[in-house]
């Protein structure tokens, strides 16, 4: 059998973190995994931020509520279950993911926890160290051929232990440094490219 392991944010849902930098006008919460590849390093960096701001929980998720998939996104995840077993592989928070879940019909999320004192964001708990190249490796020893995708440095560990890695509208630095990774740009190509993964 089959398993798509698919990145959550810049794949199927806009990046959670430039929506809050936009609706609270601060800039230096637009950083993501797409700019700096050391996950604690960026978690740190948002930690300062949000305490120097006082942006709490109930912000961060008002914004996300009004966010959506991405245009097409839950057309392509319908398309997908169609082939395969379908598994969200997110450096999120459950805290922030669940209600774009249900804008998905609820595929499975494997994600992290945030650690919240007062409404406010003060820590967080990985489910595991790097958790998405884990868990590809774990449906492995269930069997599992796995196709992947994503877009970000945090994506390529498990890109790299999949059967086959995709990446997803990357920024061109992430390009540059993993060439070994096809580069598809839209959903009709991201379907073309799971149809051909495993043949």
């Amino acid at each position: 059998m089959e398993l798509a392991c698919l990145d959550l944010e810049g794949v199927l849902v806009p990046e959670i973190w430039i929506g809050v930098a936009k609706a609270t006008g601060i800039d230096d919460l637009r950083l993501t995994t797409r700019d700096i590849s050391d996950y604690d390093e960026l978690m740190q960096h948002r930690l300062r931020v949000m305490a120097e701001y006082g942006v709490s929980l109930s912000q961060i998720q008002a914004v996300i509520a009004e966010m959506g998939p991405l245009p097409g996104a839950a057309e392509f995840l319908d398309w997908l279950r169609g082939r395969f077993q379908v598994v969200i592989l997110s450096d999120t928070f459950y805290e922030f993911g669940m209600p774009l879940m249900a804008q998905l019909g609820f595929p499975t999320l494997l994600c992290h926890k945030l650690e919240i004192r007062d409404d406010r964001v003060v820590g967080y708990r990985l489910r595991q160290p790097d958790a998405k190249r884990a868990a590809v490796r774990a449906f492995h020893d269930l069997n599992y051929r796995v196709v992947a995708t994503g877009d970000s440095y945090n994506d390529t560990a498990m890109l790299g232990e999949a059967d086959a890695g995709i990446l997803f509208c990357p920024p061109e630095n992430v390009i540059a440094e993993f060439p070994q990774f096809p580069v598809v740009t839209d959903y009709q190509q991201l379907q073309h490219a799971f149809d051909n993964a495993l043949n």
